[in-house]
């Protein structure tokens, strides 16, 4: 009868544990971290969803995309984003590479190809296409391009849309950022913001 009581007890012991840490890990720690997050970093929190008039919002009825996540598109008028290998192109519910390693194949004349189309469409050397232009990301919705590959796409998207090529080139300077914390990364352009951009400035 004893072992009895003391397995009892051990249980009833062990019961309090799990309540206590789930009470903890899974209601008041992720209400507080959300707490915390919606106070400092409310627009962030939210899914940083961008409007058609470039502003912030935290409604996705006003959204037209996220500066997180990439979106492709075949528009003359617009800046391109990477190439993509999630599911059939920028699906978030299919996010990943190609997983192809750099002497593949397929891979190496997969980006030949990305070489030669990008390199005509822009009217350039095959040389001058950057790498990120024709290398997917391992996620596969890359939200930035390089100010190399922005740089290519810059008479194109001024020609289309009756914009001078240095005020094309000055929304560029606009929407690159820098390194994180100065040092980590490399500088990148938010290819969805710089496409409001252009939107809202482009000749009808």
């Amino acid at each position: 009868m004893s072992d009895l009581f003391a397995l009892l007890r051990h249980s009833l012991a062990g019961l309090r544990v799990l309540l206590a840490a789930t009470l903890l890990c899974g209601l008041l720690y992720p209400l507080v971290v959300t707490g915390v997050a919606q106070a400092a970093f409310g627009w962030r929190a939210d899914g940083s969803l961008v409007t058609e008039a470039g502003a912030h919002t935290n409604d996705p009825a006003e959204a037209v995309g996220s500066a997180l996540i990439g979106q492709g598109t075949e528009s003359e008028g617009l800046f391109h984003p990477r190439p993509s290998a999630a599911g059939d192109g920028w699906d978030t519910l299919s996010t990943y590479g190609s997983n192809l390693g750099p002497e593949d194949p397929d891979l190496v004349k997969a980006i030949q190809e990305r070489q030669r189309e990008i390199a005509a469409r822009e009217g350039v050397p095959v040389d001058q296409v950057p790498a990120d232009a024709v290398t997917t990301s391992a996620s596969g919705i890359d939200p930035d391009i390089s100010p190399a590959y922005a740089a290519l796409q810059v008479s194109r998207v001024a020609h289309a849309n009756g914009l001078s090529e240095q005020a094309v080139t000055a929304l560029v300077a606009e929407h690159t950022d820098g390194r994180t914390l100065g040092f980590l990364g490399a500088p990148r352009v938010n290819v969805l913001e710089l496409n409001i951009a252009v939107r809202t400035q482009r000749v009808e």
